[in-house]
């Protein structure tokens, strides 16, 4: 007998849909603190002092923010229909992808 609970409007399970929906979320924080880490005065310095190294408190703060995002959108996603969620994910890889691109490269 499985455990997993499916949506009867989507097909998939509410965690499957609410960390599909933390991952867009998630990705374009990533972005985000990318440029405030580059641009802020201190923040890259905090983050140093946190782990040691500013990549390795930003991993762990994209990590936390991802796990709690999943679990706490697995209600609401698992309502959102399927196509929608997958264009949500798509694109915000897309624009996450194009916005560390061009930040690196132009700004």
């Amino acid at each position: 007998m499985s455990t997993t609970h499916t949506d009867s409007d989507t097909g998939i399970s509410a965690t499957v849909a609410g960390f599909g929906l933390s991952y867009a979320i998630t990705s374009l924080f990533n972005v985000l603190l990318v440029i405030v880490k580059e641009n802020v005065p201190g923040v890259e310095d905090l983050m140093k002092g946190l782990t040691g190294h500013h990549w390795v408190s930003h991993g762990l703060i994209v990590l936390i923010v991802f796990v709690i995002l999943g679990y706490a959108l697995r209600g609401p996603a698992a309502r959102m229909p399927v196509d929608r969620l997958i264009n949500y994910i798509v694109g915000s890889t897309v624009i996450s992808g194009l916005a560390l691109a061009f930040y690196f490269t132009v700004a």
